[in-house]
């Protein structure tokens, strides 16, 4: 199951550091020449995004079983209970993806860097030759053999 189309608490900060809202990073991803940042980012990122579906599942779960036109029969110590440490697991894992993803996108310079081509300068070398020394006088013809 990919959670990519899920939306997530990080997207716009991935869309602020790789320059592209999310759905266009994961077609980027798909691409050759992926940035292990990109991979590791996106990887993260869906991770975080199941996390906090999960928070959101159990969230509504406990509002749901907690609502005052409830009857109150039907209310469970050991479902609450349950509940509160599953809630507890999701948001563990969801700090630790956002802990996660947070150093990551630290490392990742700006997107303006990123997009300048590398202009590389080779140092050149001029030097000048001295001037020409006068040929002498038959130079280059051949002796009279006798």
């Amino acid at each position: 199951m990919s959670a990519h189309p899920k939306p997530s608490s990080a997207d716009d900060r991935l869309h602020e550091v790789f320059g592209d809202p999310v759905p266009d990073l994961y077609n980027k991803a798909a691409g050759p020449d992926t940035p292990a940042a990109l991979t590791r980012a996106l990887e993260l990122r869906s991770f975080l995004a199941l996390a906090e579906q999960q928070v959101a599942r159990v969230r509504d779960r406990v509002h749901h079983a907690m609502d005052p036109e409830r009857d109150m029969n039907e209310l469970s110590a050991g479902d609450l209970r349950m509940d509160a440490l599953w809630l507890e697991a999701a948001l563990e894992a969801r700090d630790g993806y956002l802990t996660a993803l947070d150093r990551l996108l630290r490392t990742v310079p700006p997107s303006a860097e990123r997009a300048r081509p590398v202009r590389l300068v080779q140092p050149t070398v001029s030097t000048t030759l001295p001037p020409a020394a006068p040929a002498h006088r038959g130079a280059g013809t051949s002796a009279p053999s006798h």
